[in-house]
This record gives structure tokens, C-alpha cells and sequence, in this order.
């Protein structure tokens, strides 16, 4: 609260609240966490501005040009001054083309996040407020998937339906089914760690006093007890992310992600793979850098946020 010239108090704005917080303070005292929030920041406006920031558009075929094709870095003999990275088989840039491929990583790793908090959260409401069969069945459920690899969950998911839709909509359809198989492969995972809060948080009085006056169930979850566990939902949803972008790149380096007409960071370090031992290295090292740079910083954030959020660590 700050007090005027008449001594009335009066509600401090939200950046100040912010300044002087203790996630704030513990977020200025590290420096690998305040690097990591650039690396991150950069990432986000590159991807987010690719088409207005990128120095060409890789993907506009009228403006390729085959003779500019397998150029170099710009520090190296034969390199051009407007390829700081050089360019692909195709004469694309290969600094544009990781503008747009982050893009398509980070819409793909953020949908399928979203799409996992919402099925595994509520499920794990339900179980961990419900209880009985309701909390057996679940996790039940949970455990299985869980004992099976992400990966080979969503590259299942990612041929039953490919299989499913007709060929002329499997192109159109790629994005929406990668991130459906990924979002399903990761539920559980939400589901345990909400599941385990919301136990403890049931049995609080205000749980009590809500049953006592007769709250709807459903209403008492969604008011009063997700509020309180959404804290560990933030923060491993922050490490799912990284998660998320890496099964994304795995799965388009294997050929099962996105369309090579959209490549994301895993269809790029793939295509780039193949001219690797002819010398042309930067093809695919510098999506690499990108991609490893990403999923690091995020990570780290991740990491920090756990811990600032602790308060046992505070």
C-alpha cells in the first residue's frame, strides 16, 4: 500500500507489486535464469515476427535461386554477406528457414501442452477429489501409459490416424494430428500431479465448509481446489513444453511430423542429415544449435520457476 500527502493508503499498481516480489528478486539474483529469459524472449519474437524479421522468405520458390544453393557461412571462403548461415540444397537461408521451422515447433509444443493440461487435469480432479473406482480407473489408465514410451504412443496415434483420414486431407490434417499425439501421450504425466495435490487439498476446512453448505462437487473443484494446485501444473507445464518441442522434432526427423512443405527444427536437422558427411555441416548444425538452445533455456526456466515457487526453498 502507498500513501499519499493526506495519509490515505491506497493500492499499489501491479508493476510495483511485481518489482517487489520475491519471484521478481529471485529472478533478477540469477543470471543464468535471466539469460535463459532472453534466449527464450528471442526465440519467441524470431518465431512469433518470422515473416516481417526473417532476412528472406525460404519458402516463396519465386525467390530461390539454384546457383545460390549449398552456400556457406558468411565467415567462411565462398560465403555470401546476405547468408549469414548459409543456405540449403534448395538456396534457402538457413537462418530464415529456423525462424519459420521454430515457428511451427513452438505452435505445435504450446497446442499440444494445452490440449495435455486440460485432459490430464481434469482427469486427475477427478481422481485425486473422487476417489473410490472413479480414482482407480484412472490411474490405472495413467500407469499403463506411462510404462509405455512417449514417443511410441504418439507415433501410434500418429499412423491409426493418418491411416484414418483420406489422402488428401492427410497433408492439410499433419499440424492438428501431431499435436493430438503428442497432447495424448502426455496426460498422464498431469494427471499424476494433479491428482496428487488435489488429495491433500480436499481435506482442508474449506473443502469442509463447502460440502456443509451443499457446493456442487464439480463447482467446489473448479472454484476452490483448482486455484490451489495450479502451481505445479505451471511449473512442469513449462518443462513440458521443452518436452514437447523435442517430441515434435523427433517425430519430423522420422518422417512422421509435419509435411516437408512446413518443416519445423526436426524436419530440418533431417533434411540437412542427409548432406552432412558431403561437407555441407552448417545444413543441419545450426538447426541443431537452435533447437538444443530451446529447449535449454526453457528448461532452466523451468527449473527456477520450480524452485522459486517452492516454499520450502524460499
Amino acid at each position: 500500500m502507498a500513501e499519499n500527502q493526506l495519509g490515505i493508503t491506497r493500492p499499489r499498481d501491479l508493476w510495483s507489486r511485481i518489482i517487489d516480489s520475491d519471484l521478481f528478486y529471485s529472478f533478477t539474483r540469477n543470471p543464468v535464469v535471466v539469460v535463459s529469459a532472453i534466449a527464450t524472449l528471442l526465440f519467441f519474437i524470431g518465431a512469433g515476427f518470422a515473416p516481417w524479421l526473417a532476412p528472406h522468405n525460404p519458402f516463396d520458390p519465386a525467390s530461390l535461386d539454384l546457383m545460390e544453393a549449398s552456400t556457406p557461412p558468411v565467415w567462411i571462403e565462398d560465403g555470401m554477406s546476405k547468408f549469414l548461415l548459409g543456405t540449403d540444397d534448395q538456396g534457402r537461408d538457413i537462418l530464415s528457414t529456423i525462424m519459420f521451422g521454430s515457428r511451427v515447433s513452438l505452435i505445435v509444443g504450446f497446442s499440444a501442452v494445452i490440449f495435455s493440461v486440460i485432459v490430464g487435469v481434469t482427469a486427475g480432479l477427478f481422481a485425486g477429489y473422487m476417489g473410490g473406482w472413479t480414482d482407480t480407473i484412472i490411474m490405472r489408465l495413467a500407469d499403463v501409459q506411462l510404462a509405455i514410451p512417449a514417443i511410441l504412443i504418439a507415433l501410434m496415434i500418429n499412423g491409426v490416424v493418418a491411416i484414418l483420414l483420406p489422402r488428401n486431407m492427410q497433408v492439410e490434417m499433419a499440424i492438428y494430428v501431431l499435436i493430438l499425439a503428442i497432447g495424448v501421450s502426455e496426460w498422464p504425466k498431469y494427471a499424476r500431479v494433479t491428482r496428487g495435490s488435489v488429495m491433500v487439498e480436499r481435506g482442508k476446512e474449506y473443502v469442509a465448509a463447502a460440502r456443509v453448505i451443499g457446493v456442487h462437487p464439480v463447482l467446489i473443484m473448479v472454484r476452490h481446489v483448482l486455484p490451489n494446485v495450479m502451481g505445479p501444473i505451471l511449473v512442469f507445464a513449462t518443462l513440458g513444453l521443452a518436452l514437447a518441442v523435442i517430441t515434435e522434432a523427433t517425430l519430423s526427423f522420422l518422417g512422421v511430423g509435419v509435411p516437408p512443405t512446413t518443416p519445423s527444427l526436426g524436419t530440418l536437422i533431417r533434411i540437412g542429415n542427409n548432406y552432412l558427411f558431403s561437407g555441407e555441416w552448417w545444413i543441419t548444425l545450426f538447426p541443431c544449435i537452435a533447437l538444443v538452445i530451446l529447449v535449454l533455456a526453457v528448461n532452466l526456466l523451468g527449473d527456477w520457476l520450480r524452485d522459486a515457487l517452492n516454499p520450502k526453498l524460499r
